[in-house]
Order: structure tokens, then C-alpha cells, then sequence
């Protein structure tokens, strides 16, 4: 998936629904969202992590 599909896919939901990502023990929220440069040839890539502040 790219940015493009992924923004797309996004489009049909609710403007204020939290953004979740899916984990070894369970949901955490989006924390950050970070773009690595592409080397030798390797695109670009957009990295979403999870919000590790503490409950």
C-alpha cells in the first residue's frame, strides 16, 4: 500500500475517529508518523508508530 491508497481508504471515515495500530499485546494509538528516505534504489517509506505515553 502507498500514501495514496492509504489516504483514500482514509477519506471514508469519520474526521474524528482515533487511529489505532495493532500490536503484540493488543491496540496502542497513532503516536507519530515518520518518512525514511529511500536508498539504492529502495523507495521512500512513511513508518507509523504507536503513542508509548504510559495509560
Amino acid at each position: 500500500m502507498n500514501v495514496r491508497q492509504l489516504i483514500e481508504i482514509l477519506r471514508a471515515f469519520p474526521a474524528e475517529a482515533v487511529v489505532m495500530i495493532e500490536g503484540d499485546t493488543g491496540y496502542s494509538p497513532l503516536g507519530t508518523v515518520e518518512l525514511t528516505s529511500g536508498s539504492g534504489g529502495l523507495p521512500d517509506e512513511v513508518l507509523l508508530q504507536a503513542d508509548m505515553t504510559p495509560d
